[in-house]
């Protein structure tokens, strides 16, 4: 490994692969530092039908693998570290990890973000024992039983349909009186016998001894209160951003993401954030590969301009 890096990628997702593929076709020395998976959040999506050019069935998992590979063959290198702290106050970064400290001219910020919890009663307690966050992950577990989504956008409608592939029924559960999630799969769950809809309702508790049992429900508008019977619930209410590490390093927004301008600068100089990190108001595959790729040009110019004069 480099004593100093030209570029260090802080996640190994669509956006850090992407820039990794960029940074080193360009000859720079890149390091990408995932503490998960590699492949990020895309991992747990089975279908990818919007990434343009992508193969029929074409998943997550294989897509992703496709560009580490292919980041790996133009001398990307990769490790599995947890990120501790940062130090960005001088021109060569520090990046300190559980296993060891590393040094780069650059950082390229790609941590992404994770599911937000549903704050229901013993969500926590009945995580993993019928609460869950991932389809893709856990829908076999639920073969030939009822089960419930929450939430009413893309990535709800999305693991809602595909939920139906294994179990008796799903119902989604949403607060408002309709869904957000775009019309093509809107059209497909109103379309599909195995979906039906709580409108206008919030989960308030998970009910069961040792495993999920039911959900008790609570009707906004009219306060009343029920409970269905499920053996799972995926919950899909949005994400938080991984950048805890970051705070009091570089500017973050109030939800947490990191403010960039168009080329994926953040407010320090030499630090760039690309993906679902950063403050935008898309967050897909497509948008996170081309964040990271802009992230990579633009730190070979920076590095150009500050180290190569």
């Amino acid at each position: 490994m480099s004593s100093i890096y030209d570029i260090i990628i802080i996640g190994g997702g669509p956006a850090g692969l992407s820039a990794g593929l960029y940074g080193s076709r360009s000859k720079l020395s890149v390091l990408v530092i995932e503490k998960g998976k590699f492949g990020g959040q895309a991992t747990t999506t089975a279908e990818l039908e919007n990434y343009p050019g992508s193969i029929e069935n074409c998943t997550g998992p294989a897509l992703t693998e496709r560009m580490k590979k292919q980041a790996e063959e133009f001398g990307t290198e990769f490790i599995k570290d947890e990120v501790i702290s940062v130090d960005f106050s001088n021109d060569i970064k520090k990046v300190h990890c559980k296993n060891g400290e590393y040094s780069a001219k650059t950082i390229i910020i790609a941590t992404g973000a994770e599911p937000r919890l549903g704050g229901f009663e013993r969500e926590l307690e009945l995580r993993g024992r019928g609460v869950s966050y991932c389809a893709t992950c856990d829908a076999d577990f639920f073969e030939g039983l009822d089960v419930a989504v929450i939430g009413g956008g893309d990535s709800a409608i999305t693991e809602a349909l595909y939920l139906t592939k294994f179990a008796e029924s799903v119902t989604v559960i949403h607060r408002r009186d309709s869904l957000r999630a775009a019309k093509s799969l809107q059209e497909k769950a109103f379309n599909n016998p195995k979906i039906n809809f709580v409108w206008n309702s919030v989960v308030i508790a998970a009910n069961g001894d040792e495993i999920l049992e039911s959900l008790t429900v609570k009707n906004v508008a009219t306060g009343e209160i029920s409970e269905i019977s499920v053996n799972g619930v995926f919950v899909f209410v949005g994400l938080n951003p991984i950048t805890s590490a970051f705070k009091g390093h570089i500017n973050l927004s109030e939800g947490g993401y990191i403010p960039t301008d168009d080329n994926m600068k953040t407010n320090v100089e030499g630090v760039f954030a690309a993906g679902d990190v950063r403050v935008k108001s898309l967050r897909q595959v497509i948008t996170a590969a081309a964040d990271g790729a802009i992230a990579a040009v633009a730190a070979e110019e920076y590095i150009n301009e500050k180290f190569n004069k």
